[in-house]
């Protein structure tokens, strides 16, 4: 029993982490409100490692994410006419915006997310981890973080096995 609530607090403590996480990349692009692929970013920050562990697995750089991410949003400026000047980054230009003050909100991408985390969470009863957000952010077939894996080369289901690869790994050592 004690074992159950010490583990619920953990589950407890990552999720409010990777809620500040990603408002704090959300933010930091410019963006009041986070989406999935912020939650990615955040996961990549976890101390247990496995969501940048999924993503090495299939020789795919974790830290080419959020650029992108990045370049998901400039091609969709392209796409209705907006083009930035030669030179101009998306990331490096665009104004950090403050931190939410009040009740936490999310880009619609979050909830299906969290709903996707959910049932993860409910099929297995182990820590919550990095993998387990990758796992329920490539569960949307469209959105910023498909169109950001496509991008980088990462095949969604190949990404699948490779998380749940890292889950197993973790919880046999």
């Amino acid at each position: 029993m004690l074992s159950k609530l010490r583990q619920k607090f953990r589950d407890i403590k990552t999720i409010k982490t990777l809620f500040e996480k990603a408002e704090q990349h959300a933010n930091a692009s410019g963006q009041r409100e986070p989406g999935s692929e912020h939650f990615v970013m955040a996961a990549f920050g976890l101390p247990d490692g496995t969501a940048q562990n999924a993503f090495r697995r299939l020789n795919a750089d974790p830290n080419q994410f959020a650029t992108a991410v990045a370049q998901q949003y400039i091609s969709a400026l392209h796409d209705i006419g907006i083009s930035l000047s030669q030179g101009n980054s998306l990331v490096s230009d665009t104004a950090p915006v403050p931190a939410n003050n009040g009740v936490f909100k999310a880009k619609p991408s979050v909830k299906a997310l969290i709903a996707a985390l959910w049932e993860l969470k409910k099929a297995d009863s182990a820590p919550l981890l990095g993998a387990h957000v990758v796992l329920a952010a490539i569960s949307a077939q469209f959105g910023v973080t498909p169109r950001a894996l496509q991008s980088m080369g990462v095949d969604p289901a190949s990404l699948a096995a490779a998380a749940k690869a890292e889950i197993a790994a973790f919880h046999s050592a």
